[in-house]
């Protein structure tokens, strides 16, 4: 059974029968809703050139192909808004926009076909073939900034741990500096010691005596944050990978750095391109909201020209027709009930056939049918 809580897209002739449909429905409504005005509207739907019966049956089979591959389109749009945005519901309906409105207002607020983007005088297939042209491209923008973004997400939160975590993991390249380490020595180098501030003491005491062949008063405060201090110290070379050790079981976090101008030339580097790949992310954040408006667009344009094939097909010559968009489908149903004849069926609850259809046909008579076309935009896309 539909939902109330997606749009429907509806069709129905523009005759003397649908004279006055919309204001019925808007008051049925206003008896049983204070915001009627939110949940049903008029939709235009142009008069297209309708080519022969074979190109609209052989449309009737495409089209909900291309709309299912329209609407994962969105989605996929939507889901990557909502990881940019960690699935932040306030934020996340402030990116959710067409052309800057709701997307409730987009559909409930006078919703017109583009014919300056969408000329009504191309033939249905050529207007079908622009609108996937135009969604193929989307989708592969999207999925190109996508794997972009999931290549570079991984290394971005390690530069970025470099740049702000503490100083036992944060790169040091603008933290030491020349004088701080012992240069073009055969057989001293200097060490970058990461101290916890409650073994800083500690440290004072020890290090001179953790191995032998240490430069006595050699320690040097370089620099300190709230968890952690950086001290420098001189040792003989030999004796590196001994002190490591006796560093690591007392505490004292030995930093992996070794000071060279070339070095520090690349780690800056790295450095900004970690900037550049934050802003990258902030550029796919852009291209994701803009898509989702031009995306939704087009899908909607798509589900209108499915509206119009399938009422000439149900419906036939002259091709007029009226376009509704509503959320409130359960009053629809009662309030176009005198489609029945038309539809070729009594009521819509009249789904079966003869018994002795069975088969490869099973599956079609066990569907829904209803006295009007109809075709759903889900809530939950946005």
């Amino acid at each position: 059974m539909p939902s109330d809580q997606s749009t429907w897209l509806i069709a129905v002739p523009h005759d003397g029968d649908a004279e006055g449909l919309l204001p019925e429905i808007a008051t049925k409504l206003s008896q049983l809703s204070r915001s009627s005005s939110s949940v049903v509207a008029e939709l235009g739907i142009p008069c297209f050139k309708t080519g022969t019966l074979d190109s609209l049956i052989a449309l009737s089979e495409e089209l909900p192909k291309q709309d299912a591959f329209f609407t994962s389109v969105v989605a996929k749009t939507v889901e990557a808004l909502r990881n940019l945005l960690n699935n932040d519901p306030a934020k996340l309906a402030q990116h959710i926009v067409v052309d800057e409105r709701s997307v409730d207002d987009y559909l409930l607020r006078g919703w017109r076909w583009n014919e300056g983007r969408y000329n009504i005088q191309r033939s249905l297939r050529e207007t079908v073939d622009l609108l996937n042209k135009e969604m193929a491209s989307i989708d592969n923008t999207m999925k190109s900034k996508l794997n972009n973004y999931n290549l570079v997400k991984g290394s971005l939160v390690q530069m970025q741990r470099k740049k702000t975590g503490n100083l036992s993991v944060r790169s040091l390249v603008d933290i030491v500096s020349r004088e701080h380490v012992v240069q073009d020595s055969e057989y001293l180098e200097t060490c970058f010691v990461a101290v916890p501030n409650a073994l800083k003491r500690e440290w004072n005491s020890k290090y001179e005596r953790l191995t032998s062949m240490i430069v006595p008063r050699s320690s040097m405060l370089i620099a300190s944050d709230e968890e952690y201090s950086l001290f420098s110290v001189v040792l003989f070379k030999r004796v590196h990978d001994e002190y490591v050790q006796k560093c690591r079981e007392n505490k004292f976090i030995v930093r992996d750095f070794v000071y060279s101008e070339e070095n520090i030339a690349k780690e800056r580097e790295d450095l900004s391109v970690a900037d550049a790949t934050e802003k990258e992310l902030w550029e796919l954040l852009r291209v994701s909201r803009t898509n989702f408006s031009e995306s939704f667009q087009i899908l909607v344009h798509l589900k209108v020209l499915r509206l119009f094939v399938e009422s000439v097909l149900r419906y036939g010559l002259p091709a007029d027709y009226m376009g509704l968009a509503s959320q409130a489908f359960n009053i629809l149903t009662s309030q176009l009930s005198y489609l029945a004849p038309r539809s070729g069926r009594s009521s819509k609850k009249h789904k079966g056939g003869n018994e002795e259809f069975v088969g490869e046909y099973q599956a079609l008579l066990e569907q829904e049918f209803y006295d009007f076309v109809l075709y759903e935009v889900p809530w939950i896309i946005y």
